[in-house]
C-alpha cells in the first residue's frame, strides 16, 4: 500500500471506533467498523475501481501485512514468565514484603503507579506483572479492584507509548518512517512524544488520584463499597487456580523481571545498531 494523505479525514476511523465502543460496549465489532471506515477513505482517495471491493481488499491486506509472529511469541513468553514467577512464590513473597514496608493507603496507590511506570518494556507484561504483584498490597488497604485496574491500565499503555525503548516504540516508529517524513524509526517515535496528549495526561491523572484520593463517579462508589469489605473481586475458575511455592523469595520475582528489562534494552539497542555493529 502506498501512503495516502487524507487530512482531517484520518481522524474519523478512531472517532468512529471509540464512539461505537462506548455506545455498544462491544470492542471487536467497533474496531472492525473503524478499520473498514479507514480503508473506505483510502479507497476513495486513491480512486479504487470498486469502492466496496477496494475497501474489503485494503482491510485484509493491511491486517495480513501487520501480522507479526515475533510479537505473538514475545507476548506469549511474557505471560509464561509471569506464571513461572507466581508459581515460584516470588509474587507472593513480594506482596508480603511490600505489605510490611508500605504503611498507608496513599503509599500503596503510589507504589502501584510507580511499578506501572517502571515496567515500560511492554504494556501486556506491565498489566500482568503489576496486577499480580500489587493485588495483595491494595487488598490489605481496602482499595477496590476497580481502582487497581484503573491505575494499571492508565500507566501500562501510556508509559509504553512515550518510552523510547519499548515494544510500542518499535511498532510506531517503523510505521511512521514509511511516510518518508523521518530519517529513522527512533526519530519518528521521539517526535510523537510531546503530542501524545492522552498518554501524558493519563499519567498526570494517575498521579493526581493517587496523591489526592479524589475519586468520582463509579470509581467512588467502588471505593465506598471496598471500605466496607466488598473489593469487587472476580471469582477465578477452579481450572485456572494454582498453588504457589511457600518458600519463594522476593528475589524470585526481582531477578527475572530485572533481567528481562536489562536484556530487552540491550537487545533493542543492539538490534537498532547502537552498539555491536561494524563501523
Amino acid at each position: 500500500m502506498e501512503p495516502y494523505y487524507a487530512g482531517w479525514l484520518s481522524l474519523l476511523p478512531p472517532i468512529i471506533a471509540i464512539t461505537l465502543a462506548l455506545l455498544t460496549k462491544e470492542v471487536i465489532s467497533s474496531l472492525l467498523i473503524g478499520i473498514l471506515s479507514g480503508t473506505f477513505i483510502y479507497s476513495v482517495g486513491t480512486s479504487a475501481s470498486s469502492l466496496f471491493a477496494g475497501t474489503i481488499e485494503t482491510a485484509f491486506n493491511v491486517m495480513a501485512a501487520k501480522v507479526d509472529f515475533n510479537i505473538l511469541i514475545f507476548c506469549t513468553l511474557l505471560g509464561a514468565l509471569v506464571y513461572v514467577i507466581a508459581m515460584a512464590g516470588g509474587t507472593r513473597a513480594y506482596g508480603k514484603w511490600a505489605t510490611r514496608k508500605i504503611k498507608s493507603r496513599k503509599a500503596a496507590l503510589l507504589s502501584t503507579g510507580g511499578l506501572g511506570a517502571f515496567i515500560f518494556i511492554d504494556d501486556y507484561f506491565n498489566c500482568l506483572t503489576v496486577g499480580t504483584v500489587m493485588k495483595p498490597v491494595t487488598d490489605s488497604y481496602k482499595i477496590s479492584r476497580a481502582k487497581l485496574a484503573y491505575i494499571i491500565d492508565a500507566t501500562a499503555a501510556p508509559i509504553c507509548i512515550i518510552a523510547p525503548i519499548s515494544s510500542w516504540a518499535a511498532a510506531v516508529g517503523s510505521n511512521l518512517k514509511t511516510t518518508g517524513a523521518f530519517t529513522s524509526d527512533f526519530s519518528a517515535f521521539v517526535a510523537t512524544i510531546p503530542y501524545n496528549f492522552y498518554a501524558l495526561l493519563s499519567l498526570v491523572m494517575v498521579a493526581v488520584i493517587c496523591l489526592t484520593n479524589a475519586d468520582f463517579g463509579p470509581m467512588r462508589r467502588s471505593e465506598l463499597r471496598a471500605l466496607k469489605g466488598d473489593l469487587g473481586a472476580v471469582d477465578v475458575p477452579q481450572a485456572s487456580q494454582f498453588e504457589a511455592a511457600e518458600k519463594g523469595k522476593v528475589w524470585d520475582m526481582l531477578v527475572p523481571i530485572g533481567s528481562l528489562i536489562v536484556f530487552a534494552v540491550v537487545g533493542l539497542l543492539y538490534d537498532g545498531g547502537y552498539w555491536g555493529s561494524d563501523p
